[in-house]
């Protein structure tokens, strides 16, 4: 099974949990709980670069890296170049997180494949067309009860919460950690770019140093409670790790 069939797999095991938000109160800590040890982090060669301001996450990677990771894990390029460059970015602005490209693609394939979720895809400029918005979270079985919080702003729904974009963010949780990846002046739960340093920023925050076991887990059980969802993230992160370019 290829790492892209095993994400189309988790997804469907984990999507009715799925989404970055809160743990709930309550729930046992991930020390009480069967997680998975945390994966070995892996951080991308950065791509030479003589201008001091800032770039966009997407052109922060090797290009020849990007070419052969997604050759080898059939991840799309353009997604990868998020997931690549937030990593190298929230290097710089969480340094002791230790937070790898890796763990982030993990969390991409089951949250949305990459982007493809019901035939979504990132194009060029990292949106991901059509929106991929989750379903509502209105506490029926397997579901958390979150009451809309924003009006509908970002999830169209004015009654509860949903989660948003290929990395599934529920609107409280966007509003805390939006971080604008591409540079246009705008933070955009859709744009790959924007979710994936959302993302990045937010498991750092939660998790602290996630090279470590606690720190992971942390990290993990506050973007996503189900433990079978950090053990999907873990066997994908570590898969990606493995078969990417050294």
């Amino acid at each position: 099974m290829t790492a892209r069939t095993r994400a189309a797999a988790a997804l469907a095991t984990v999507l009715l949990l799925a989404g970055c938000g809160p743990s709930g109160e309550g729930w046992p800590g991930p020390s009480q709980r069967d997680f998975p040890p945390a994966p070995h982090q892996q951080v991308p060669e950065s791509a030479p670069r003589t201008a001091t301001d800032p770039a966009p996450v997407a052109d922060l990677a090797r290009s020849g890296w990007l070419r052969d990771t997604s050759r080898r894990t059939d991840i799309p390029r353009r997604v990868l170049a998020a997931y690549a460059g937030a990593s190298l970015r929230v290097a710089e602005m969480e340094p002791g997180c230790g937070l790898g490209w890796n763990t982030l693609a993990g969390i991409g394939a089951v949250e949305s494949v990459h982007g493809s979720y019901l035939g979504a895809r990132a194009e060029t400029d990292g949106t991901v067309r059509p929106p991929i918005i989750g379903i509502p979270l209105d506490g029926s079985e397997g579901v958390m009860e979150i009451l809309d919080t924003d009006d509908g702003t970002l999830d169209g729904d004015a009654e509860w919460d949903r989660a948003v974009g290929p990395m599934q963010f529920i609107p409280t949780t966007w509003e805390t950690y939006a971080q604008d990846g591409n540079l246009d002046g705008r933070a955009d739960p859709h744009q790959i770019d924007d979710a994936a340093l959302t993302a990045a920023l937010y498991l750092c925050r939660t998790g602290g140093d996630v090279t470590t076991d606690d720190g992971w887990t942390t990290a993990l059980a506050s973007y996503n409670r189900s433990v079978t969802y950090a053990h999907e993230v873990a066997e994908l992160a570590e898969s990606y790790r493995l078969t990417a370019p050294a």
